[in-house]
């Protein structure tokens, strides 16, 4: 009788789960236990929890799965667009700061909230969930599923006219924050080709003599920036 009055409470739980789930990503989840463990944030964890129940796989295959849906749908809305264009508002739909404001905005902070009854020590911990919840999706669902719910539930929260008009220079934000770590930066133009009567640059930056990425572009400065753009999301500034 005990049991089975411990396994009435545990599906409990579990439809009351898969209910609050099926309000932010639009369907009922097959494997709620994939799901779990995308809310389970590292710093959540209990120090005597295994790594490995973590979120942390979920968030990096999370992160390449939206960065993909984000960039074929900007690669289709912006079809006259470079290479350096799209990357860079790509880079500024999908940046850390956004996709904390965009869990919020979801209900995600409120449903890891509840699962672990604790405060969240920092924001960073709902944008790293909400790319774990896009694996979660794709390993429940598939690649579609996910795709679905990127652009129906998380793409229509952007004025992306918005992000297109508003101008980013990548290379200030990251010699500010080799200023502020006491880090020597520089910027180089390492190669220069003609391609017909145009020429492309190829901008590397390099910090404390250790070369980090490198950028393409028509100009020194797009090339700069490109580079800038590339060094901002390697060293997760933004």
């Amino acid at each position: 009788m005990i049991r089975s009055f411990v396994n009435l409470l545990k599906n409990k739980k579990k439809r009351a789960f898969a209910a609050s789930l099926k309000l932010i990503i639009g369907y009922t989840p097959r494997n709620t236990h994939i799901y779990k463990l995308a809310l389970s944030h590292s710093t959540l964890l209990h120090p005597n929890q295994h790594q490995k129940e973590s979120n942390q796989r979920l968030e990096y295959l999370g992160d390449a799965i939206l960065g993909a849906i984000v960039a074929e749908y900007l690669f289709k809305k912006f079809p006259y667009k470079e290479e350096g264009f799209l990357t860079d508002i790509r880079s500024r739909l999908v940046n850390r700061e956004v996709l904390n404001g965009l869990a919020v905005k979801i209900g995600l902070s409120k449903m890891i909230q509840s699962l672990f009854k604790m405060p969240v020590p920092t924001r960073t911990v709902y944008g790293d969930t909400l790319e774990a919840l896009v694996a979660a999706i794709y390993l429940d669902k598939g690649f579609q599923a996910s795709k679905k719910f990127v652009l129906t539930k998380l793409l229509p929260h952007y004025d992306i006219e918005e992000v297109v008009q508003t101008n980013s220079n990548y290379k200030s934000i990251v010699i500010e924050w080799a200023q502020k770590s006491a880090k020597k930066i520089r910027f180089e133009i390492i190669e220069e080709v003609s391609i017909g009567i145009k020429k492309e640059f190829t901008a590397q930056v390099v910090v404390e003599e250790e070369p980090v990425c490198i950028g393409k572009g028509l100009t020194k400065k797009k090339a700069e920036q490109a580079a800038a753009l590339k060094a901002c999301e390697l060293l997760r500034i933004m």
